[in-house]
């Protein structure tokens, strides 16, 4: 098993490319499942949840393979014919993004098995509304054994409302939709780039949707799609992480592909915490102040202030000057980078879903374990700042959404490195 070994105290400079987003190739994959032939996707990140999604198609008797070479970025999807449409508990259990492939598979081949994802480390996270959204559809739903069982001859357009706001149920059932016969309507939708990228792909196969990126997405149903080749946006996400790194070191650095208009609210943050912000050359450059001042911060649905942002955040938080609130509304369970973030030196309290830190003039490096993805990702950066070595174990849950990050950082000067941990 591998784990972060780093020494703090420097600050960062220079440039950093974004790879692409993780939170769009997962869905993008699976809507290969959609058209018969080879679909090419481009800047895929190379990531532990992205392989697992290749699994998952693989298993069904799909072809789906990632280059190498200079095309390393691309993966290739190709479907003849039928397949098995069953995606198995021991890949679904592994990543939940998997369940994405049953809008798809009862949309193209009228049936569908798969595993319940259940939770996870940060919060139950329930599928109730992927499975609303496609009963609205005409889909015949049944929990076996553990498995969703979704059968249907011919889904037919209808009004689909989601009682709450889901990301993933959005983008199941808008890729169930996008065959089904007729018009749906679907209300109280995801908002997030990410279902705009699903839904860019969708049209470019051919597929009639609107209004993605808005609280409504209406489709008229067609009846075939074709394959096409796309480049994946950049990962929003790991941008905000890269910002928040040059920020916590005191240091000036551009990050290449971050897109504004997907940051705003992260942006917003860095502003009032003294950072300089500037759009240039294709990117963000995010320069340090002399002292960070402490913000607040209140996660809700996009186009709000993202969960996966919180806990990096929260690094940043522990050596601004001054007292920060930060309100976690999205998941539970998502303040457990805390006793880490305490290990090395933070004064944070926990108050139900609110969490309050107290600025300190230092942290100090201290042996950590990485609890869930974003986590990981709030221990390195408080590792960046802290004085002396700080090692972070555990490190397979970064692997799951970051490409290479230690790479990344070490390339802007970080003392960093990646070690096997002894058995």
């Amino acid at each position: 098993m591998d784990k972060i070994v780093m020494k703090g105290g420097t600050a960062l400079h220079g440039e950093v490319e974004v790879s692409g987003a993780k939170n769009a190739a997962l869905p993008i994959l699976a809507s290969a499942l959609l058209a018969d032939g080879t679909t090419t996707f481009r800047n895929v990140p190379d990531l532990a949840d992205v392989a697992t999604m290749l699994e998952v198609l693989r298993t069904m008797g799909c072809e789906a393979e990632r280059l190498t070479g200079r095309k390393a970025d691309t993966c290739e999807i190709s479907i003849a014919g039928d397949i098995t449409p069953e995606a198995p508990y021991d890949l679904v259990k592994t990543m939940r993004a998997s369940v994405l492939v049953l809008g798809p598979l009862v949309a193209r081949f009228g049936r569908a098995r798969v595993s319940m994802p259940g939770g996870c480390a940060i919060g139950a996270r329930p599928i109730d509304q992927h499975l609303k959204g496609l009963k609205a559809l005409g889909a015949d739903i049944h929990l076996t054994e553990g498995y969703v069982e979704a059968r249907a001859k011919q889904l037919k357009g209808g009004m689909v409302n989601f009682d709450v706001i889901t990301v993933t149920g959005t983008e199941n059932v808008m890729m169930a939709a996008v065959l089904a016969k007729g018009r749906t309507v679907m209300e109280n939708c995801a908002r997030e780039p990410e279902v705009e990228e699903l839904a860019r792909v969708l049209n470019k196969m051919g597929a009639k949707v609107e209004g993605a990126g808005t609280s409504v997405i209406t489709i008229e149903g067609v009846d075939a799609l074709n394959p096409v080749e796309h480049a994946i946006l950049p990962d929003r996400i790991e941008a905000g992480t890269l910002l928040v790194a040059a920020a916590i070191s005191g240091g000036n650095v551009l990050v290449k592909h971050a897109r504004p208009e997907h940051l705003d609210a992260v942006l917003d943050k860095l502003r009032e915490a003294g950072c300089t912000l500037t759009v240039e050359d294709g990117g963000i450059r995010c320069k340090a102040p002399r002292t960070l001042k402490s913000v607040n911060i209140t996660t809700t649905e996009h186009p709000g202030f993202p969960t996966d942002m919180q806990a990096q955040l929260m690094a940043l938080m522990t050596v601004s000057h001054g007292t920060s609130v930060i309100s976690e509304n999205i998941f539970e369970n998502r303040f457990m980078h805390v006793p880490e973030l305490h290990r090395l030196g933070a004064d944070i309290t926990i108050q139900g879903h609110t969490a309050v830190v107290k600025g300190v003039k230092a942290l100090s490096g201290a042996p950590v374990m990485a609890t869930d993805l974003r986590a990981s990702a709030s221990l390195i950066l408080a590792g960046l700042r802290a004085d002396g070595h700080t090692e972070v174990s555990r490190v397979y849950h970064l692997d799951r959404g970051y490409e290479r990050l230690e790479r990344k950082l070490r390339g802007l000067g970080a003392d960093i490195r990646r070690v096997k941990e002894r058995a």
